[in-house]
């Protein structure tokens, strides 16, 4: 496999400038905005508060660390996501940006994040965001994500810091109600991409990426959704009796819970004579599912802490 990250074999020609759009899309926006989601909703549930201008600062850089990680990832990533139909149109492999670019863009981002993160707050959130990024660009891109079928489990960590950031931000601490809100995310995140592995296995095989859909096939990762989503259901309903949770989040937890072991039931009992398109229907739907099971439990905690505001929500 020709490695783009050094030969600039894109498969087309540099964009002699690339646009303002195409560094957008090396930030992985959508990623970027679960970050700021989550990230957002440990703050505001944090017992203390910052003035409004370190608040905005410090959610604004969380982002940017957020969107450094997506760009060195591209950077790493630019031979297998060339191969991928779901990632092909990135900007280096369409051929907008050229990879030593992406790279100085990303480091550029990663050490100013960090360093504006701690004199906008404290050490401890910017030491926080600076594990993160090393996590998610060292620990899993460029280890665990090519060489282990546990690359998304043990990876997911990476994905689950932001809220545990944010907390710290607004603390410059970390405790039990923020440990439980990277562990939801981080029991939440296998399910989520072994769904998409379901519908999207060709593309990871293609690339040669050992997920789970890849080394040990669908069934076997239809039965690890189903073993992860009845273990993350404690941990979702733990945080409701916290000082963050409350009756709000409490019954979004359970009807939530409920949905998502509902879908990873039926994607591991469903008929293997179905029609795949049908069988990705399935798939398609927890996937879906997942991405608004993260948005509700984050937004009820948002919720909760407007009650707590006020002197309501507490169980």
């Amino acid at each position: 496999m020709t490695d783009i990250r050094s030969s600039g074999d894109l498969g087309g020609q540099i964009a002699a400038e690339p646009g303002f759009s195409d560094f957008v899309q090396l930030l992985k926006p959508r990623v970027m905005s679960l970050v700021v989601f989550t990230a957002l909703a440990g703050m505001i549930a944090a017992p203390v508060h910052l003035p409004p201008v370190a608040f905005f600062t410090a959610i604004l850089f969380i982002a940017l660390g957020a969107g450094a990680s997506g760009a060195l990832n591209m950077w790493w990533d630019a031979d297998i996501d060339a191969l991928m139909k779901r990632t092909a149109r990135r900007p280096i492999p369409a051929g907008m940006i050229a990879p030593g670019e992406a790279l100085g863009f990303g480091m550029a981002l990663s050490v100013a994040s960090v360093i504006m993160l701690w004199l906008a707050t404290n050490w401890v959130a910017a030491a926080l965001l600076a594990f993160t990024i090393f996590f998610y660009v060292v620990v899993y891109s460029m280890g665990l994500k090519r060489l282990t079928p546990q690359n998304i489990v043990i990876g997911g960590a990476a994905g689950a810091f932001p809220p545990m950031v944010g907390w710290a931000a607004m603390t410059g601490s970390v405790s039990v109600e923020s440990f439980l809100m990277f562990a939801l995310i981080f029991m939440w995140t296998p399910p989520h991409f072994w769904a998409l592995a379901l519908f999207m296995k060709e593309d990871y095989s293609n690339a040669g990426v050992p997920m789970l859909t890849v080394t040990h096939g669908r069934k076997s990762t239809r039965r690890h959704i189903l073993v992860y989503t009845v273990l993350m259901v404690p941990v979702a309903l733990a945080l409701a009796f916290t000082p963050v949770g409350g009756p709000v989040y409490l019954t979004a937890a359970i009807v939530m819970n409920a949905g998502f072991v509902w879908g990873a039931w039926r994607i591991v009992r469903r008929d293997e004579t179905m029609a795949e398109a049908d069988r990705y229907k399935v798939e398609k739907k927890v996937f879906s599912f997942s991405l608004l099971y993260l948005f509700v439990l984050f937004g009820a905690i948002l919720v909760e802490a407007g009650l707590h505001s006020f002197g309501y929500g507490a169980l």
